[in-house]
């Protein structure tokens, strides 16, 4: 039987975040949530099973904000850090473009986050793990996700870079690769993208799943799983795991 552990889930509010710390939650594990929204982090803490959770209130964004929840978690070491915050949608250059935000929570954001808490994984003895999450348009390019594209291919470089520099601290790096996902920014991001061709939701639901094998999207409860899965290595370090439903095969 594993040994109970302590895990930190960055955007633990909603979506995979949520289902990665009731997977860990059930398997007997401590999840310290942190994200931007209190009530939803709190939303989340209502559904995990077991005790010792908590939760952090901070913008992985500003260095400034993760540095105070850092001194709220004292000296409790980690042994595990899910960086799992992420913005999706699309940008266009100009005035409104949201290149700047996407890019500062996705991939600088994750960058903040896991060196913010590298002390509290160097506290904790044996194997530790960094797991990121990063995404199947990391390998593909969709018009007008220049932003998220490129946070999203930014992380599996930033994720082999940490690989290797921490190998000899026994700190696994991996990435996951999740496809479509049935979460509330999905349904945004179809409820966007068709909005801007025309039709329904429902109608580029359908035109989407064409290019999937599996013809649905994933749950957030597989991708979960999976993550749960790599927690448990000793061996697996410097991989993108994908986890799209066929939408992509690698050879």
């Amino acid at each position: 039987m594993m040994l109970a552990r302590t895990y930190l889930i960055s955007g633990a509010g909603s979506g995979i975040g949520r289902a990665m710390a009731m997977q860990l939650a059930e398997q007997g594990h401590q999840c310290i949530l942190l994200g931007r929204t209190q009530h939803h982090l709190q939303d989340t803490l209502k559904t995990l099973p077991g005790s010792g959770h908590q939760l952090l209130v901070a913008d992985v964004r500003h260095a400034e904000s993760l540095q105070q929840a850092a001194a709220v978690l004292g000296e409790r070491p980690l042994n595990g850090l899910l960086a799992n915050a992420g913005i999706g949608g699309e940008n266009y250059w100009g005035e409104t473009d949201r290149w700047d935000d996407i890019i500062s929570t996705n991939l600088t954001g994750t960058y903040n986050f896991v060196n913010t808490f590298l002390p509290h994984l160097h506290k904790a003895e044996g194997i530790r793990h960094i797991l990121i999450t990063s995404s199947v348009l990391a390998r593909l390019g969709v018009a007008n996700y220049s932003a998220y594209c490129a946070s999203k291919a930014g992380l599996l470089g930033l994720m082999r870079s940490w690989a290797v520099q921490y190998a000899p601290e026994e700190i696994l790096v991996n990435a996951i690769c999740p496809g479509w996902v049935d979460t509330e920014m999905s349904q945004d991001g179809l409820q966007g993208i068709a909005d801007s061709i025309g039709i329904t939701k429902n109608e580029f639901y359908n035109i989407a799943m064409q290019s999937v094998p599996l013809k649905r999207m994933s749950k957030p409860e597989e991708i979960a799983a999976l993550a749960a899965y790599l927690l448990s290595q000793r061996s697996i370090t410097g991989q993108t795991l994908d986890i799209n439903c066929g939408a992509i095969m690698n050879s």
